[in-house]
């Protein structure tokens, strides 16, 4: 395939993938990577890289759309457990990338199709359960800070293996472990997991995962310019959409994706 073709395809393939995210409030990762590993035949290695390229765009103009509609003081309070959070997000972001080096492509396709699979799976249990703002009782501000930066530690990794910003874990564990709201959860999420890449990006950018330039012209800029119009036309359109239900057809899409390149013969 072309540049010209690929750049092409990358910006249709962005533009729905970025208003789904919208809709249902993630960033579009995990369905973007199952296109960079089949339509545009990525290795599982340079798939993810690529992927967390993208994400950095999505999530950086996301960032900067919401806090310019958001009531920034209330994240003052929250600074610490911030800090805390990506302490150990960007020490798993590099870690896990370095882990990446040391495995072969063919174990770790099937540890990233394993993740996808429980993305899916996490997006469908989603749908079924509406968290409120629970949250456990820290008695002790450093216990609470080592709970913190463990799950930090979780998020990094996560972020590192699938390439995706880690909102669908960073959210579910603001608000069941720290009981944040979940409008303010959506927020500090963007917020944490833009160190997380920019470590997971110039860790990838060491082992040279960038240096073709082509895939960077297009396939990471049309994608990620398009992501970012799709995300907005998809949170526009969120409240005609019923996002529980796309949520569980999405989750299921996930699964049966994840499955079918799984069982795929190399």
């Amino acid at each position: 395939m072309d540049n010209k073709k690929t750049a092409i395809l990358s910006f249709i393939i962005g533009g729905p993938i970025g208003c789904l995210g919208g809709l249902i409030g993630l960033g579009g990762a995990e369905f973007r990577l199952p296109f960079l590993l089949k339509t545009f035949s990525k290795p599982a290695k340079k798939a993810v890289a690529l992927n967390m390229l993208i994400s950095l765009i999505t999530v950086a103009s996301a960032a900067y759309f919401r806090i310019n509609n958001f009531d920034v003081s209330v994240i003052y309070p929250q600074v610490i457990l911030m800090v805390a959070i990506i302490i150990g997000s960007i020490t798993g972001a590099y870690y896990g990338i370095g882990l990446l080096t040391k495995i072969s492509d063919v174990l770790f396709k099937k540890v990233l199709l394993i993740l996808l699979l429980i993305m899916g799976l996490l997006l469908i249990t989603e749908s079924f359960i509406t968290f409120g703002s629970m949250g456990i009782a820290f008695n002790n501000l450093y216990i609470e800070f080592i709970v913190a930066v463990l799950c930090g530690l979780l998020i990094g990794i996560i972020s590192s293996l699938l390439g995706v910003a880690g909102g669908e874990v960073i959210i579910p564990i603001l608000i069941l472990i720290f009981g944040i709201d979940v409008k303010l959860a959506g927020t500090m999420s963007l917020l944490i997991s833009l160190p997380t890449m920019i470590v997971g990006i110039t860790r990838h950018a060491k082992n040279k995962m960038y240096t073709v330039k082509s895939e960077i012209s297009s396939l990471v800029v049309p994608m990620g310019i398009s992501s970012i119009i799709g995300a907005s036309i998809g949170a526009f359109l969120v409240i005609y959409a019923p996002s529980q239900l796309l949520k569980i057809l999405l989750g299921g899409l996930l699964v049966s994706t994840s499955i079918k390149l799984f069982t795929e013969k190399e």
